[in-house]
């Protein structure tokens, strides 16, 4: 540990999200002196106002084709109702545990609290604005996170984002989702299943870019069963509003009424006025901490892990790159983050799971790629009487043999691609996909018992 007679801390951590917190209970462990300052909440994006949030209202939306797909099995359901308030009241409960929890782990941990905004002075020093006093620190660690965007046009104060969704006094009748992102699909769903007539926006030919096109396909085909007006190659020029209704107008001239707009079109860094730049540590384009595969930034004494770094905006990333930070800096062990396999679940409806390389950034990488998929109706959907396809998708190097991307869409896709995630990590190969016995009768069976490769139709010219 340093001199603590120089320094009032070996670290101090700016922002008790998912990283900073993994980063600061566990370079306490190793005896550090740690404090951690927060100015909202500790716990962060994800416990707050991400992905635990909206994981409980996805819940709450699959109850209206729960009720409707029991008919199927023999059950009567009466009269239902759903009641928003109940819902926000019973999430916001959860948050608080959690919040509590996050809390006395930190103290059981012997990291020190500050519960005010913090910015970086220097090298060595961070300001604590809210008590309007500085406190020195061996090394300073960034995880402040990322906000979300908002363009600039005019109108755009009557739009929310998802973090004000969260605390909506009145469900709307009426939604407009703007993006084509994680959060815009799953707040379509989210909306769309409690009752809400939705519509999705997208300035792009099709939604969820960077994944394999087969899910991007299935999944604007299965939405807009469900009900949402998608519209691609379509955004917002303006936001009026008359009366108790937003006019939006789109970019090719129609006007659409809508009781609530909501952004989804990403997230930028928390960099602002954090006195970064002032210090010497470089920034990218978006705000991001520019890094090194240590987590370090340009100033040896300056490190950032999570969404503020931009490159992997996912809690796991971050809490992976936050303990790596700790145990490389305090464990004296050499940890570097992963970055290229990440497996990640998107829970729009339906859900979707993904690990590796889509078939185009195979095509790109391997000489031959070899292709086996499959979409039909999962077995609780023959007496639901839904609709809904489950897809499942292999991409493998056709000389290695080697399973370089699953992707899957349908029911539980989240947590089938855990457990996958780890076959793809490990490099496993389509022949020990093969061996592995099949679970019957499941939907993950289709897995191991793909045979046929998938030949990509041949298109004649004209005579």
């Amino acid at each position: 540990m340093s001199d603590t007679t120089k320094y009032d801390y070996d670290l101090f951590v700016i922002g008790a999200g998912s990283g900073g917190v993994r980063a600061a209970r566990i370079a306490a462990s190793y005896g550090a002196k740690v404090a951690v300052a927060e100015e909202y909440r500790v716990g962060g994006t994800c416990v707050i106002r991400g992905c635990v949030p909206k994981k409980l209202f996805v819940y709450a939306s699959h109850f209206s084709d729960d009720f409707e797909d029991a008919a199927g099995f023999g059950w009567t359901v009466g009269e239902t109702k759903f009641d928003w308030k109940t819902l926000v009241a019973n999430k916001d409960k959860e948050i608080d545990r959690l919040n509590g929890i996050y809390i006395r782990n930190l103290e059981k941990a012997g990291v020190e609290i500050v519960e005010c905004r913090a910015t970086v002075k220097d090298a060595h020093t961070v300001h604590l604005v809210g008590q309007d006093r500085d406190v020195t620190a061996e090394r300073i660690l960034i995880a402040v996170g990322a906000a979300p965007f908002l363009p600039d046009i005019p109108g755009i104060d009557h739009a929310i984002t998802s973090n004000e969704a969260f605390h909506l006094e009145e469900l709307p009748k009426r939604v407009v989702v703007v993006g084509g992102g994680y959060i815009a699909v799953e707040f379509a769903g989210i909306f769309n299943g409690l009752g809400v007539e939705t519509m999705q926006l997208y300035r792009g030919p099709l939604f969820m870019r960077g994944f394999d096109d087969d899910l991007r396909d299935l999944l604007s085909e299965e939405m807009t069963k469900k009900g949402i007006d998608l519209r691609m190659n379509s955004d917002i020029v303006s936001i009026e509003k008359e009366g108790g209704e937003l006019h939006l107008k789109l970019t090719d001239g129609d006007v659409i009424r809508t009781d609530c707009v909501m952004y989804a079109t990403g997230r930028n860094p928390n960099t602002k006025g954090l006195g970064l730049e002032e210090t010497g540590v470089k920034l990218g384009p978006a705000g991001e901490v520019v890094v090194d595969d240590y987590s370090k930034s340009t100033v040896d004494s300056i490190y950032a892990v999570g969404d503020v770094t931009d490159r992997a905006n996912l809690t796991p990333v971050a809490i992976r790159e936050g303990h790596a930070f700790a145990d490389t800096v305090y464990g004296g062990k050499d940890v570097k983050v992963d970055h290229s396999i990440i497996p990640t679940a998107i829970f729009s409806q339906p859900e979707m799971g993904t690990v590796g390389l889509t078939e185009a950034q195979a095509r790109k990488q391997c000489e031959e790629v070899d292709v086996y998929k499959t979409a039909f109706r999962a077995l609780k959907n023959t007496l639901s009487g839904s609709h809904e396809r489950t897809f499942m998708k292999l991409v493998v190097d056709a000389k290695s043999d080697k399973v370089l991307g699953v992707h899957i869409m349908g029911s539980g896709a989240g947590e089938l691609i855990q457990a996958i995630g780890i076959l793809v990590t490990l490099g496993a190969t389509k022949a020990q996909f093969d061996m592995t016995i099949a679970v019957h009768p499941t939907a993950a069976e289709e897995l191991v018992t793909l045979k046929e490769k998938w030949q990509a139709p041949v298109i004649k010219a004209a005579d």
